[in-house]
Protein backbone atom coordinates (compact mmCIF):
# COMPACT_ATOMS: atom_id res chain seq x y z
CA UNK A 1 0.00 0.00 0.00
CA UNK A 2 1.38 3.39 -0.99
CA UNK A 3 0.93 5.94 1.75
CA UNK A 4 0.32 9.58 0.91
CA UNK A 5 3.30 11.77 1.59
CA UNK A 6 2.65 15.45 2.19
CA UNK A 7 4.52 18.03 0.15
CA UNK A 8 7.15 20.02 2.07
CA UNK A 9 4.84 23.03 2.21
CA UNK A 10 1.76 21.12 3.42
CA UNK A 11 0.63 18.87 6.25
CA UNK A 12 -1.55 15.79 5.89
CA UNK A 13 -4.14 15.86 8.69
CA UNK A 14 -6.14 12.78 9.67
CA UNK A 15 -9.18 14.33 11.35
CA UNK A 16 -10.77 11.68 13.56
CA UNK A 17 -13.89 11.60 15.68
CA UNK A 18 -13.50 9.86 19.05
CA UNK A 19 -14.80 6.32 19.61
CA UNK A 20 -18.32 5.72 20.88
CA UNK A 21 -19.42 6.28 24.47
CA UNK A 22 -22.55 4.91 26.12
CA UNK A 23 -24.24 8.23 25.25
CA UNK A 24 -23.49 7.70 21.54
CA UNK A 25 -24.77 4.11 21.70
CA UNK A 26 -27.96 4.85 23.66
CA UNK A 27 -31.22 4.39 21.78
CA UNK A 28 -31.99 7.15 21.12
CA UNK A 29 -28.52 8.70 21.36
CA UNK A 30 -28.06 11.44 23.96
CA UNK A 31 -26.20 14.70 23.42
CA UNK A 32 -22.86 14.96 25.10
CA UNK A 33 -20.97 18.17 24.89
CA UNK A 34 -18.11 19.12 27.14
CA UNK A 35 -19.89 18.72 30.48
CA UNK A 36 -20.33 14.93 30.33
CA UNK A 37 -16.78 13.63 30.26
CA UNK A 38 -17.67 10.02 29.53
CA UNK A 39 -15.09 7.31 28.80
CA UNK A 40 -15.17 5.11 25.72
CA UNK A 41 -17.66 2.27 25.81
CA UNK A 42 -16.21 -1.19 25.00
CA UNK A 43 -17.43 -0.74 21.40
CA UNK A 44 -15.74 2.66 21.28
CA UNK A 45 -12.45 1.18 22.45
CA UNK A 46 -12.78 -1.48 19.73
CA UNK A 47 -13.41 1.29 17.16
CA UNK A 48 -10.34 3.19 18.35
CA UNK A 49 -8.19 0.06 18.18
CA UNK A 50 -9.33 -0.57 14.57
CA UNK A 51 -8.58 3.04 13.65
CA UNK A 52 -5.14 2.74 15.24
CA UNK A 53 -4.50 -0.42 13.19
CA UNK A 54 -5.61 1.34 10.01
CA UNK A 55 -3.22 4.24 10.68
CA UNK A 56 -0.34 2.09 11.97
CA UNK A 57 1.55 2.33 8.67
CA UNK A 58 1.07 6.09 8.36
CA UNK A 59 4.13 7.96 9.60
CA UNK A 60 2.40 10.17 12.16
CA UNK A 61 4.66 12.86 13.56
CA UNK A 62 2.22 13.76 16.36
CA UNK A 63 -1.30 13.20 17.63
CA UNK A 64 -3.41 16.10 18.89
CA UNK A 65 -6.54 15.64 20.98
CA UNK A 66 -9.37 17.35 22.75
CA UNK A 67 -8.91 17.26 26.53
CA UNK A 68 -12.12 15.23 27.02
CA UNK A 69 -11.64 11.64 28.15
CA UNK A 70 -13.32 9.97 25.15
CA UNK A 71 -11.04 11.82 22.73
CA UNK A 72 -7.89 11.30 24.85
CA UNK A 73 -8.52 7.55 25.10
CA UNK A 74 -8.98 7.35 21.33
CA UNK A 75 -5.87 9.45 20.67
CA UNK A 76 -3.72 7.37 23.04
CA UNK A 77 -4.55 4.21 21.11
CA UNK A 78 -3.79 5.91 17.78
CA UNK A 79 -0.47 7.36 19.01
CA UNK A 80 0.75 4.09 20.56
CA UNK A 81 2.03 2.26 17.43
CA UNK A 82 3.94 5.38 16.40
CA UNK A 83 5.27 6.29 19.82
CA UNK A 84 4.16 9.72 18.63
CA UNK A 85 3.89 12.62 21.05
CA UNK A 86 0.36 13.30 22.23
CA UNK A 87 -0.79 16.88 22.77
CA UNK A 88 -4.02 18.03 24.42
CA UNK A 89 -5.49 21.17 22.88
CA UNK A 90 -8.28 22.89 24.82
CA UNK A 91 -9.77 24.56 21.72
CA UNK A 92 -10.52 21.11 20.24
CA UNK A 93 -13.00 20.42 23.06
CA UNK A 94 -16.56 19.55 22.03
CA UNK A 95 -19.22 22.22 21.75
CA UNK A 96 -20.97 23.30 24.92
CA UNK A 97 -24.51 21.97 24.43
CA UNK A 98 -25.75 23.92 27.44
CA UNK A 99 -29.20 22.99 28.74
CA UNK A 100 -29.51 20.09 26.30
CA UNK A 101 -26.59 18.09 27.76
CA UNK A 102 -27.54 14.44 28.24
CA UNK A 103 -30.88 14.78 26.44
CA UNK A 104 -32.10 13.05 23.29
CA UNK A 105 -33.60 14.95 20.34
CA UNK A 106 -37.19 13.82 20.99
CA UNK A 107 -37.03 15.23 24.53
CA UNK A 108 -35.41 18.45 23.25
CA UNK A 109 -38.14 18.95 20.63
CA UNK A 110 -40.79 18.50 23.31
CA UNK A 111 -39.08 20.74 25.87
CA UNK A 112 -38.07 23.60 23.58
CA UNK A 113 -39.70 23.26 20.12
CA UNK A 114 -39.20 26.88 19.06
CA UNK A 115 -35.49 27.02 19.88
CA UNK A 116 -34.99 23.55 18.40
CA UNK A 117 -36.52 24.79 15.13
CA UNK A 118 -34.15 27.79 15.08
CA UNK A 119 -31.19 25.53 15.87
CA UNK A 120 -32.09 23.09 13.09
CA UNK A 121 -32.49 25.96 10.61
CA UNK A 122 -29.10 27.55 11.39
CA UNK A 123 -26.89 26.08 14.13
CA UNK A 124 -24.17 28.51 13.09
CA UNK A 125 -26.24 31.38 14.48
CA UNK A 126 -28.66 29.68 16.88
CA UNK A 127 -26.64 27.39 19.07
CA UNK A 128 -27.48 25.42 22.15
CA UNK A 129 -29.34 27.32 24.91
CA UNK A 130 -26.77 28.43 27.51
CA UNK A 131 -24.08 26.86 25.33
CA UNK A 132 -22.24 27.65 22.10
CA UNK A 133 -23.26 28.02 18.49
CA UNK A 134 -21.38 26.45 15.59
CA UNK A 135 -19.84 29.77 14.53
CA UNK A 136 -18.17 30.05 17.94
CA UNK A 137 -16.79 26.52 17.61
CA UNK A 138 -15.46 27.24 14.13
CA UNK A 139 -13.85 30.48 15.33
CA UNK A 140 -11.88 28.65 18.03
CA UNK A 141 -11.08 25.40 16.23
CA UNK A 142 -9.94 26.60 12.79
CA UNK A 143 -7.19 28.98 14.03
CA UNK A 144 -5.75 26.36 16.38
CA UNK A 145 -5.68 23.79 13.57
CA UNK A 146 -3.92 26.29 11.31
CA UNK A 147 -1.26 26.72 14.02
CA UNK A 148 -0.85 22.97 14.41
CA UNK A 149 -0.53 22.46 10.65
CA UNK A 150 2.10 25.22 10.41
CA UNK A 151 4.23 23.32 12.95
CA UNK A 152 4.12 20.11 10.90
CA UNK A 153 4.80 21.07 7.30
CA UNK A 154 6.01 18.06 5.33
CA UNK A 155 4.54 15.68 7.94
CA UNK A 156 1.38 13.72 8.70
CA UNK A 157 -0.52 14.15 11.96
CA UNK A 158 -3.71 12.90 13.56
CA UNK A 159 -6.23 15.17 15.26
CA UNK A 160 -8.84 13.51 17.48
CA UNK A 161 -11.84 15.63 18.31
CA UNK A 162 -15.63 15.56 18.31
CA UNK A 163 -18.59 15.43 15.97
CA UNK A 164 -19.46 19.13 16.04
CA UNK A 165 -15.87 20.37 16.10
CA UNK A 166 -14.92 18.20 13.14
CA UNK A 167 -18.05 19.21 11.21
CA UNK A 168 -17.28 22.90 11.79
CA UNK A 169 -13.68 22.45 10.62
CA UNK A 170 -14.73 20.45 7.55
CA UNK A 171 -17.46 22.98 6.71
CA UNK A 172 -14.79 25.70 6.74
CA UNK A 173 -12.36 23.69 4.58
CA UNK A 174 -15.09 22.70 2.10
CA UNK A 175 -16.72 26.14 2.03
CA UNK A 176 -20.06 24.81 3.28
CA UNK A 177 -22.22 27.25 5.28
CA UNK A 178 -22.69 26.18 8.89
CA UNK A 179 -26.46 26.20 8.34
CA UNK A 180 -25.84 23.13 6.13
CA UNK A 181 -23.60 21.26 8.57
CA UNK A 182 -25.79 18.15 8.43
CA UNK A 183 -24.41 17.48 4.93
CA UNK A 184 -21.19 16.45 6.69
CA UNK A 185 -21.31 13.20 8.63
CA UNK A 186 -18.67 11.43 10.65
CA UNK A 187 -19.30 8.24 12.56
CA UNK A 188 -17.48 7.45 15.77
CA UNK A 189 -13.81 6.90 14.87
CA UNK A 190 -14.52 8.12 11.35
CA UNK A 191 -11.37 9.44 9.67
Amino acid sequence: MTLPCPAPDSCLVYLIRHGATEHNLAQPPRLQGRRLDAPLAPEGRWQAERTAQMLAQVPLAAVYTSPLLRARQTAQLIALPHQAPLYEVKDLVEIDVGQWEGMDWAAIRQLDPQWCELFEADAGQYGYPDGENFQQVQQRAVPVLRQIVAQHLGQSIAVVSHNVVNRCVLAYVLGIPLAQYRRITQDNCGV
